[in-house]
């Protein structure tokens, strides 16, 4: 999705502001840790301008705001798990905004919903205009949302989605039949995050299959883990060593399975990977953008997404096992994103926005602020001061619902 970019990087001259963050970020580097209050505020605020700025003006979320190309057209995919996020910073907050602009995204999801439940990939604007699994399955976590925190009628667009998704799984429990045209071919295990939306839907709506179907994928993509927790097939582009930003979309996605079933063999299967990038973790914190599969690091960048992904991952399942040791390791993943953050940025577009790589021109989303990466920075950081609130961790799952059950 993000290769395009670097492609046309090659050969071109870096404006001046580009170089400057570049030379901040490779020199004085990370800034003072200004908390999760103060970043979960300015992210939410900075959503917002992505949402007012956005190429398109149509109530979508800019793709991202970017330091050679100004600001991009809305993304559909993204905007639709940033709903959740929008209404839980509303709750956070006790204010109206960000619930009125996740109900404006509603809406324009609403109507660009193509015939037959699906959404199309890429921005707005892209070329072709096909529905995709992985887009669909995201956008159905926010109208899902919308329809069990907003306004009941969002539920035909959420039905619409989840049965396009339930009706085109293949017996496997994969998806086959509508692939993105902007990522490499081929089966990918990431999308335990498009079972993710169908979880999310059944627990609006029970009664549909939907639960189901997502289990059936989660099953299949099960099958791709390695005894070591790595992953196979679970990149856009480079399989043999995924990024961390779509092996948070498995974690997350496997997790959600467990809160979709109570079923253990799911629990145990997210902490093996969640382990394994324990033991992968830097002392400052950050892990690597990519790694191989005997989970050493195969870059030198930092995906900032993908970190705030795992983060708030770990954060989970600390909730869900009662195990301590993912708390510190959750606490400075999250620590690491927030000294990246620029809360005092002159310039209103940078302002409380969350880079694609530390540094800036590392290999994801070079030079680019990303609505994505600000929303599970939010999500990571909401998680943390609910794990605070709570005494470091919530009450374990496990120990309500499966105290008799040997372990898997």
């Amino acid at each position: 999705m993000l290769a395009p970019l670097t492609r046309r990087l090659r050969g071109k001259p870096l404006p001046p502001v580009a170089i400057a963050e570049r030379r901040r970020d490779h020199g004085a580097g990370l800034k003072t840790d200004p908390g999760p209050d103060s970043v979960i505020r300015a992210c939410g605020n900075w959503l917002g301008r992505a949402q007012d700025c956005s190429a398109s003006a149509d109530g979508g979320v800019a793709h991202s705001y970017s330091l050679i190309d100004g600001w991009r057209s809305s993304y559909p995919e993204t905007t639709g798990y940033i709903v959740p996020t929008l209404l839980d910073v509303a709750a956070w907050r006790t204010t109206s905004e960000h619930a009125e602009r996740a109900r404006r995204m509603l809406d324009w999801l609403v109507a660009i919903q193509l015939s037959g439940g699906g959404f199309q990939g890429g921005r707005i604007d892209a070329d072709p205009i096909v529905p995709v699994t992985f887009n669909t399955g995201q956008i159905l976590i926010g109208l899902a949302a919308g329809t069990a925190r907003v306004d009941t009628g969002y539920a035909p667009a959420m039905h619409a989605a989840a049965r396009f998704l339930r009706d085109s799984q293949d017996a496997d429990g994969c998806w086959r039949r509508h692939p993105t045209p902007f990522a490499e071919a081929g089966d990918k295990a990431y999308e335990t995050h498009v079972a993710l939306g169908l979880f999310h839907a059944d627990a609006a709506a029970p009664g549909h299959g939907y639960a189901s179907a997502g289990l059936r994928q989660v099953e299949w993509a099960l099958n791709r883990q390695r005894p070591n927790g790595w992953v196979a097939d679970c990149c856009l582009s480079d399989p043999a060593r995924p990024l961390t930003h779509t092996l948070g979309y498995w974690l997350r996605g496997v997790i959600g399975a467990y809160d979709a079933s109570g079923d253990r063999r799911y629990l145990n299967a997210a902490q093996r990977m969640a382990d394994a990038l324990l033991t992968a973790q830097r002392p400052d914190g950050a892990l690597a953008g990519r790694f191989g599969s005997d989970w050493r690091p195969a870059v030198r960048w930092v995906c900032l997404t993908g970190l705030a992904q795992i983060a708030e991952c770990w954060w989970l399942l600390a909730a869900r096992t009662g195990e301590d040791a993912y708390v510190a390791p959750a606490r400075a993943a999250n620590a690491f994103v927030r000294r990246t953050i620029d809360l005092d940025a002159a310039d209103a577009d940078r302002r409380g926005a969350v880079k694609g790589a530390f540094p800036v021109d590392g290999a994801y989303g070079p030079y680019q602020y990303l609505n994505w990466a600000a929303k599970f920075t939010i999500d990571a950081n909401l998680a943390e001061l609910g794990a605070d609130r709570d005494g470091h961790r919530g009450q374990s799952r496990l120990a309500r619902t499966d105290a008799t059950q040997a372990p898997a």
